[in-house]
């Protein structure tokens, strides 16, 4: 899709100046971090993931300004970012962005600019799986039709830095063939959706009408909407969706009409440190935003004037929540008492500490959605699907010929996984076992088995807080660990390698990952990752089996595939280079 709206260039931040436009397509350089918190501020810079990404540079360009002499004051850097992280309240991308980034401080400028580049690059995965997953919900829940589609404000490439979320998922949509056209509403007061959205819809070829914000349920009443698809800012625990200003009226008149009502945003959204909705901080800004626009005033002067930000949507409005970790939440009509919300409080919270309170979605569209043939109800077939997908990658790369290796996701005491004996090219969502985490043994009977391997990924859930598993044969990796392996657990070290950066270890320098010995009695490979994992609770979440290939784990089915990839690309290096180990600069 289309190239990245935000980059580093020669110690700048450089972007679109989103306060141009339509009119003039601007650069806009960063060198500071006055810069960039005025940039933020006055909306030059806009939208949740790209504000996030923004303040992982800011952290970069605050510690460009506090370093001496190649000696960082930490504590200006620490101020310096501060300031970044308040300059929006509302939009919790913001300070996950800056504190991510200061995280890395300790190792030097060079670490925090590398994980805001890492940022950078992540955010286009993340989108473009978000919106993926969004484009399947919606024809799942809408038909193999073309659809007319409602949005607000701006959610695509300038409001991340690639793809776009709710854009993104019309751009997939438009790219398959079944997007009619596009409603974009103008977002009052600053015109983000006649400005911005409307821009990108021309710049990708969609049909598109502007309409103005209050006519948005007349549009769903008598022009045939069938979804709407908005963006947000902030999710917090019970589910309810800060996002810009008009969203709330639109959740409420979507219910109405029986439209569902499917928000589309990262992980990074996600904010389960903040109870309820009520709890969101909600920004307001300058009366002269609304008392005029481009320099000409339209109001009486002396008007007062309420001019919020954002409002929050309440979760019983919300028809789907959607990241790039697949739905994991959406509205049931079920009223036994097992609603959707219910099966899917565990993949929500899969990342999070037990500690935290789950997420419980409402009732909207109920039996919009009850009415389906193939409901989204089932938490297995969600998995099932997310799990076949990722297969099916992993297969095309060779690191799942045939019948070989296995990918799991955990449901609480539980984990849906690949069943034994099917082709990873040509596996379904339909295609799954489930199995208890405590033994291993399926919990529904039926033609399909889960592989004796099973064993090593339930070891993994007993001894871990792994949300997902995967276990495959990767050639580079595998043919390390014949010549690291023997008759005992081995950890082996790795140093000095960038790829060390991403699989979850303590220390970004080297890395000792465990090789396992093989047995032709597999689930006895389970009890030696059991012993060693609970003796060992700091190993990182990748090991070797010697000669048999490779697992990860990670909070989510992302996160285990990239580490496990990332494992593959670092063996490959060392089998190019013949070095495991390399030498490190101090920093």
């Amino acid at each position: 899709m289309d190239e990245s709206s935000i980059a580093w260039v020669d110690g700048a931040l450089v972007t679109i100046d989103q306060r141009a436009l339509p009119q003039q397509l601007r650069e806009l350089r960063i060198t500071t971090v006055d810069d960039l918190i005025d940039a933020i501020t006055s909306l030059a810079i806009r939208g949740a993931p790209a504000i996030g990404v923004s303040g992982a540079f800011g952290v970069v360009l605050a510690a460009l300004a506090a370093t001496t002499d190649g000696v960082v004051n930490t504590a200006q850097v620490q101020s310096e970012s501060a300031r970044v992280a308040n300059a929006r309240p509302t939009a919790v991308n913001l300070a996950w962005g800056v504190k991510r980034a200061l995280a890395q401080l300790p190792g030097g400028v060079q670490a925090v600019l590398d994980e805001a580049l890492e940022m950078l690059a992540e955010d286009g995965r993340v989108n473009l799986a978000a919106a993926t997953h969004a484009a399947d919900l919606v024809q799942r829940l809408c038909g193999d039709r073309p659809l007319r589609i409602l949005t607000h404000c701006n959610t695509g490439r300038l409001a991340t830095t690639t793809v776009g979320t709710a854009i993104g998922a019309l751009r997939v949509l438009h790219e398959r063939g079944v997007l009619a056209e596009v409603i974009v509403d103008e977002t009052r007061p600053l015109l983000q959706g006649a400005r911005l959205t409307a821009w990108e819809m021309a710049e990708a070829g969609i049909p598109h009408r502007l309409t103005i914000d209050s006519a948005a349920a007349w549009a769903m009443a008598t022009e045939g909407v069938d979804a709407v698809l908005v963006g947000a800012d902030r999710i917090t625990a019970d589910g309810s969706v800060a996002n810009k200003i008009g969203t709330y009226m639109l959740a409420i008149a979507a219910e109405r009409h029986g439209i569902p009502f499917i928000v589309v945003a990262p992980e990074s959204t996600r904010d389960v440190a903040t109870a309820q909705g009520s709890d969101i901080v909600v920004e307001q800004r300058a009366a002269s935003e609304v008392t005029g626009f481009g320099g000409a005033t339209t109001a009486p002067e002396g008007t007062l004037t309420f001019n919020p930000a954002f409002d929050v949507t309440p979760p019983e409005l919300v028809t789907a929540v959607v990241t790039e970790n697949g739905v994991l939440g959406a509205a049931s009509g079920d009223e036994s008492g097992s609603s959707l919300s219910d099966r899917l409080d565990a993949q929500w919270m899969a990342d999070y500490e037990p500690a935290d309170e789950p997420i419980a979605f409402g009732a909207a569209a109920g039996d919009f959605l009850a009415s389906l043939a193939e409901p989204v109800v089932d938490e297995q077939y969600e998995d099932g699907e997310a799990i076949a997908t990722i297969a099916r990658g992993l297969y095309a790369n060779g690191w799942m010929p045939g019948t070989a290796g296995n990918i799991s996701v955990r449901q609480a005491d539980a984990a849906v996984i690949t069943a034994s004996g099917l082709s990873k090219g040509e596996l379904t969502a339909d295609d799954m076992v489930t199995v208890a985490v405590a033994d291993s043994r399926p919990l529904v009977a039926g033609a399909r088995k889960p592989s004796a391997e099973s064993a090593i990924h339930t070891a993994v859930y007993r001894t871990t807080g792994a949300a997902a598993v995967v276990h495959v044969h990767p050639p580079h990796a595998t043919a390390l660990s014949i010549g690291a392996g023997g008759a005992t657990v081995q950890p082996v070290r790795f140093s000095g390698y960038e790829l060390i950066k991403g699989l979850g270890g303590a220390r970004p320098d080297f890395i000792d990952i465990p090789v396992f010995p093989n047995h032709a009695d597999v689930p006895q490979i389970g009890v030696d990752i059991e012993k060693y994992l609970t003796e060992h609770p700091d190993a990182p979440p990748v090991l070797f089996i010697a000669g048999h290939g490779i697992t990860a784990w990670g909070a989510s089915l992302a996160q285990a595939r990239d580490r496990a990839e990332c494992l593959e690309a670092m063996s490959e290096l060392i089998t190019l280079t013949g070095r495991r180990e390399i030498p490190v600069g101090e920093n």
